[in-house]
């Protein structure tokens, strides 16, 4: 792609930038232009369609429709075609600049309601329009300068989409699509979505019998199946380990608390928007916690705390619940109810750039436990509406940044995204697809210690503040599973296995050695199942292998004679015969080294 253009001419004077698909504002004019040739194909095909907006993204391009009778699979294919025809007229795209209350008309006769209720909320007195081929969109551009630039897209999918995501408002539709330079490079992205989709967690979950989210129990809420339940034991069994190794105190804490210590934790004033109606217990109002920091405050105010005491830390698994809306609800990566892998740690500023770099050691240690060994590292800064004094910003900021630059970690920063009382290191972990995901998060905070009163007894004799770090390494259990699914393709490594071994039999006249080896893998811990029907053994293995159990241990006539097992892994590999007692060495070994 060589020709991006938002102006019809150049004056020859003027110093020109070429823009290539291959930068980022080039995917965005490129797409964008896509999209308003979906929305010009929509228009034609379906006239009663009202139209939205219709930006770029990272990956592709949407726009939403206001339309009474649902899009089908069956439309998407017949506005690619129209689509295709557009492009092939290679018509111009025009930009024209008009007034607002111009334009106000012009969309008024087209009866454009939505670009209507846009342009009144504009504050310029000059809006831009751009036309191709007689179709007219409300639009800042730039556009290609042709519609046959366009070289390879693909429509997508379809989806629901309050208006300016508003629930209140009416529901749209919205056609997703996504758009190449070449069709190589589309057809890669394609085969990207079709493993993506191989590896949807919601899918495997079921598959796997893994966990479950019913309409009964209420959505947003998991419901953990047998499977699940031993891997994410598996997990937490690690987690508490570790965090014992590390020094950290285990706690527990209710799940609901008296509306105003949200009041005063500030939650109340800054995070409403995510926290459920209150309920009134004995005339008193409580409130379902969406964290735990209160609790860990409370427990460390129980005593009273010396300088000699910091640090203190403090770590729970804690279930909290957040008010999602139906919209962004998304099997077990967006959920109403989860467990935080929380940790706050009370400390001496002279403390807080140490307790940094020991968390970030840690963090890094639990996520290439877990098989990541690639992410990306983000510090954010002070947001728009925040609490405290600059001044404990600055530092709070600065000790995030010295700990990350004394660890030699690269990072970007990310200007105002910190929370409402302090900036944080957020770290994104990369998939086996290359797919970003944030998880890990360290947060300094002044405030809560300030609101709550929170002290340690000094050296001098006097009180102080402590400072608070939260930090979380997985982000949520929930959360952390549905990446783990998708990461391994629910192929998880035998230490996370829900079943090590199954046992199958040839014949029903080995049954009896099978319950041997069944009680002799049971007996050292190893998670086994046996499978003693009466079916081909070549239907038994292939069972074995769609839930992806590690190990297949076959027994037959041979088998039986020489007291060995024959064993098969999961993908097919056959290895040699072994007694039982090596076998449990070899795979007590693999649990261990948790590879």
């Amino acid at each position: 792609m060589k020709d991006i253009a938002s102006v019809d001419s150049i004056d020859p004077l003027s110093e020109v930038e070429l823009i290539t698909f291959d930068s980022k504002y080039g995917k965005e004019v490129y797409r964008h232009s896509a999209s308003h040739i979906m929305a010009h194909a929509v228009k034609d095909m379906f006239p009663d369609a009202k139209l939205a907006i219709g930006p770029a993204t990272e990956e592709g391009f949407y726009y939403d429709f206001d339309r009474n009778v649902p899009f089908t699979p069956d439309d998407l294919e017949k506005i690619e075609k129209r689509m295709k025809e557009i492009i092939k007229k290679n018509s111009p795209f025009k930009r024209r600049d008009i007034t607002k209350a111009e334009a106000i008309k012009l969309f008024e006769r087209m009866g454009e309601d939505y670009k209507v209720e846009l342009l009144k909320e504009i504050p310029d007195d000059i809006v831009s329009t751009y036309e191709e081929d007689g179709f007219i969109d409300l639009c800042r551009g730039p556009h290609l300068l042709k519609t046959g630039k366009v070289k390879a897209f693909k429509l997508l999918s379809i989806a629901g989409a309050y208006w300016r995501g508003d629930e209140k408002n009416r529901m749209l539709q919205r056609i997703y699509g996504t758009a190449y330079d070449n069709k190589e490079d589309l057809q890669a992205y394609l085969n990207f979505l079709e493993e993506v989709k191989k590896r949807d967690h919601r899918k495997l979950g079921k598959e796997l019998d893994l966990f479950s989210i019913s309409d009964d129990i209420g959505s947003g809420l998991v419901l953990w199946h047998p499977n699940g339940a031993i891997i994410r034991k598996t997990i937490e069994d690690f987690w508490r380990n570790e965090h014992l190794k590390a020094d950290y105190k285990m706690l527990y804490t209710p799940h609901i608390a008296k509306l105003n210590l949200w009041q005063r934790s500030g939650h109340w004033d800054f995070y409403r928007e995510n926290m459920y109606s209150p309920m009134e217990i004995e005339g008193v109002a409580y409130e379902l916690k969406p964290m735990n920091c209160p609790f860990h405050i409370d427990i460390y105010k129980s005593a009273l705390r010396s300088y000699r005491d910091l640090p203190i830390r403090y770590a729970e698994l804690g279930t909290v619940y957040r008010y999602e809306r139906s919209g962004v609800l998304h099997g077990l990566l967006r959920v109403r109810g989860f467990t935080q892998d929380d940790a706050h740690i009370f400390c001496r500023e002279d403390q807080i750039e140490n307790e940094i770099l020991n968390i970030l050691e840690f963090t890094l240690f639990i996520l290439r436990t877990f098989g990541f060994e690639s992410y990306d590292i983000y510090l954010s800064t002070r947001p728009e509406k925040y609490v405290g004094s600059l001044d404990n910003w600055e530092k709070a900021t600065n000790a995030l940044k010295h700990a990350l630059d004394k660890k030699g970690l690269a990072y970007q920063v990310d200007p105002g995204e910190g929370v409402f009382y302090g900036p944080k290191i957020d770290i994104k972990i990369k998939d086996s697809l290359n797919r970003s995901w944030q998880c890990s998060t360290i947060q300094v905070d002044f405030n809560l210690p300030e609101r709550f009163d929170v002290t340690y007894r000094g050296s001098d004799g006097k009180d102080h503040r402590p400072i608070m770090i939260h930090r979380a390494l997985m982000g949520s259990l929930e959360r952390f599973f549905g990446i783990l699914i998708e990461h391994y393709a629910g192929a998880f490594p035998l230490w996370l296995s829900p079943v090590h071994v199954v046992v199958l039999t040839i014949a029903e006249r080995h049954g009896d050695y099978a319950n041997e080896i069944y009680s002799e893998l049971r007996g050292a811990d190893i998670r086994t199942e046996m499978n003693l029907e009466n079916e081909k053994i070549g239907y038994k293995i292939r069972e074995a292998a769609l839930k992806k159990i590690p190990y297949l241990i076959i027994i037959g006539d041979k088998e039986v004679e020489e007291r060995k097992i024959t064993v098969r892994k999961r993908n097919g590999e056959n290895i040699r015969p072994f007694t039982i007692g090596e076998f449990v060495g070899i795979v007590k070994k693999e649990a261990d080294s948790r590879q």
